[in-house]
């Protein structure tokens, strides 16, 4: 690829991405297109090709995670871990590019009724964790927060009870917001609203001045992209200004990194969001 999904960034733009990297399942991974090593490649491919400047990754076990780490490069710095006790397991780690931001305060939380516990869980959910960021842009001057997290799998109510735990957090931020995160629900739905109540947070895809792809259905399962429920996403305050935001349906290497299609965003962090954003060309 000779040029990135969104085109060229201007310089006081912050290119964020979200991607479910699909969690390796070893020897149970099924179809072969699922298997890591066989996918391995094709994320670094995607990450050196992009280069975003804020990264949320979802299922990533710790060798996955260094694995986006080296493609990214030198300059970038992870927060956040598994999400089992030790820590262990999967995580929903942030990606940053230390040279452009930084990072002024960083956490990891359960989404849980005991959220400071690590590895607690509630709402009939497995353990599922946010991880914030408080970052200061280089550039601009301007502080952003960002959130990381990946909503229960199976349980419309788990699913609604942690996306309102991410809102209050969101609520209580001293910076403009922006989520990132596989909701496992479509947007519109019940977990999107509860995420966007009182106007704190809107969509990007709707909000973004252009769309350089079409809307796909972001749970793509390594076939050909087509238009449908967009589960993974990227909201944000309604006066960061989006510039342009895409679903990556490349292929890479000669097939897709995850059975998810990655979200990516430009936000210019040096312009208020206009009155009346133009509509996508």
């Amino acid at each position: 690829m000779t040029e990135p999904l969104l085109g060229a960034a201007a310089d006081t733009d912050l290119h964020v991405m979200t991607l479910n990297v699909r969690r390796d399942l070893g020897a149970l991974a099924w179809p072969p297109e699922d298997r890591w090593p066989r996918r391995r490649p094709r994320v670094a491919v995607l990450l050196r090709a992009e280069r975003p400047h804020v990264l949320g990754v979802q299922e990533a076990l710790p060798a996955q995670a260094a694995v986006v780490r080296d493609a990214l490069g030198p300059s970038y710095r992870m927060l956040g871990h598994g999400r089992l006790p030790g820590p262990r397991g999967e995580g929903c780690p942030l990606f940053y590019d230390a040279e452009r931001l930084e990072l002024r305060a960083g956490s990891q939380y359960a989404l849980s009724r005991h959220p400071e516990r690590p590895g607690s869980s509630s709402w009939l959910s497995l353990p599922r964790v946010v991880v914030a960021a408080l970052f200061r842009d280089r550039l601009t001057g301007r502080e952003v927060t960002v959130f990381n997290t990946h909503l229960d799998a199976f349980s419309p109510w788990a699913r609604l009870r942690q996306a309102q735990a991410i809102h209050r957090r969101a609520e209580a931020a001293a910076a403009p917001v922006i989520v990132l995160g596989d909701f496992n629900a479509r947007a519109g739905s019940a977990p999107w609203r509860a995420l966007q109540s009182g106007g704190l947070l809107t969509d990007t895809w709707t909000t973004a001045e252009s769309r350089r792809t079409p809307a796909w259905g972001t749970f793509a399962r390594y076939r050909p992209p087509r238009p449908g429920r967009r589960i993974d996403g990227i909201l944000a305050s309604p006066e960061l200004r989006v510039r342009r935001a895409g679903i990556n349906a490349r292929r890479y290497e000669g097939g897709w990194p995850s059975d998810h299609l990655p979200v990516q965003v430009l936000f210019d962090l040096d312009t208020a969001t206009p009155d009346r954003p133009e509509e996508a060309p």
